[in-house]
Order: C-alpha cells, then sequence, then structure tokens
C-alpha cells in the first residue's frame, strides 16, 4: 500500500504520546476565538473547536445512521473497506479488543466507514461485522456516497482516503483510529495498526471518560 500523510494526525500521534501521563486529553483540529455573550450582558473569548457534522449513512442492517445515534457518546472512528488485504484485517482485529474491553460500557461506541462506495453496501457489510463477531448497534459499519464519505474523511476526521486504480486493493487510506468526545471533538488519533498506540486508545477512552464525569 501506499503511504499517504496527513501532517495534523501525523503530529498528533507524537503529542499524543507526550501526553500520555495527563489526566484531561488534548482537543484537536481546527479552532478559532470567538466573543460570546452571557446572560448578564457581559462579553468574554471563547474558543470554538472543530466538531463533527451531521451526517446520514446506512449501517450494516440498511438503517439510516445520524449524529443523532452518538449523542452523549464518547466514540472510535475509522475509515476501512471489506475487501482490503493490507491494513484494515490488522486494524479491525486490533480495534476489535477495544470494542471487547467497553462492549458493557453504554457510553462507548464505534463508528467504520466504508470507502469502497462501489461494493460494500449494507448486505456486505453485514456479512463483515459478522465474520469479525461483532453484533448489534455498538458497532456501526457504514455506507455513503463517495462525496460524503471522503468529504468527512478528509475535512473532518483529518484522514486522507483516495481511490487509486493503481494501488493493490483500488483504494488508499490511512489506518488512524480517531477518538470522538461526546461533543464531537476530536481527543486523539492512533495508528490501528501498531499495538502499543491501540493500547493506549483503551486507556484515553478511560481518561476521557472520568473527565467528562467531571
Amino acid at each position: 500500500m501506499k503511504r499517504i500523510i496527513l501532517p495534523v494526525l501525523t503530529l498528533l500521534v507524537g503529542i499524543v504520546s507526550a501526553c500520555n501521563n495527563n489526566k484531561t486529553l488534548p482537543i484537536y483540529g481546527n479552532r478559532e476565538a470567538k466573543i460570546v455573550t452571557a446572560a448578564d450582558g457581559s462579553q468574554k473569548v471563547d474558543t470554538i473547536y472543530q466538531t463533527i457534522p451531521a451526517f446520514k449513512l446506512l449501517n450494516q442492517d440498511s438503517t439510516s445512521i445520524t449524529q443523532d445515534n452518538f449523542k452523549g457518546k464518547v466514540y472510535v472512528a475509522d475509515f476501512f473497506f471489506t475487501s482490503c488485504t493490507t491494513i484494515c484485517p490488522t486494524m479491525h482485529r486490533n480495534l476489535k479488543t477495544v470494542y471487547d474491553q467497553y462492549k458493557d460500557n453504554p457510553e462507548v461506541m464505534f463508528l467504520s466507514h466504508t470507502i469502497d462506495f462501489k461494493y460494500d453496501k449494507p448486505s456486505v457489510l453485514k456479512k463483515y461485522a459478522q465474520k469479525l463477531g461483532v453484533d448489534g448497534a455498538k458497532w456501526q459499519f457504514v455506507y455513503g456516497s463517495k462525496d460524503e464519505v471522503y468529504h468527512l474523511a478528509e475535512h473532518d476526521y483529518l484522514v486522507a482516503v483516495q481511490e487509486d486504480s493503481t494501488a493493490r486493493d483500488g483504494y488508499i487510506h490511512q489506518g488512524w483510529l480517531v477518538l470522538i468526545d461526546k461533543e464531537k471533538r476530536m481527543r486523539g488519533a492512533y495508528d490501528g495498526t501498531k499495538t502499543d498506540q491501540v493500547e493506549q486508545l483503551k486507556k484515553d477512552i478511560a481518561t476521557l471518560l472520568a473527565e467528562e464525569k467531571k
């Protein structure tokens, strides 16, 4: 597979490693300062962070999935395709260990977007989920148009994806597992092919859950 690097998330992994001992996770993505007016008329400068926007995709059960399905949840997002023979099998075997650790926690969900808009229809995603050993609504495998999914990947989750006829499987993409908080903000990104980073993801989910209870 060709290597494609997205600077923001490449830098982010290094920062995450440096923040392992922090009790509060950083917030990533674009941000802007905005003047807000309080109820008493006073004004202050507030920071507005990049968030995952509204979306509508079909899941493995041919049911529409929107941002509302993840309301009040911490979730891990990634981009893959079912016929991938390179990084996807390793990514999802590793992510399955995270799923298994948090499968009984109702505050944690998982969201995998296929980038194969030609083949990975809901019925294919269903078989893939079953083969992986996943059942129920906790881990959603979703399908959408190329424009919607690719835009979400590159502009919102900051993960590079690309259709490429010269690539081994016809697509190239990064193997990031992106941690999203209950406010729809990015709080971490982890190389799903590396066991040490997946282990850090497990710890950071616990940190984020504890943080949001304060």
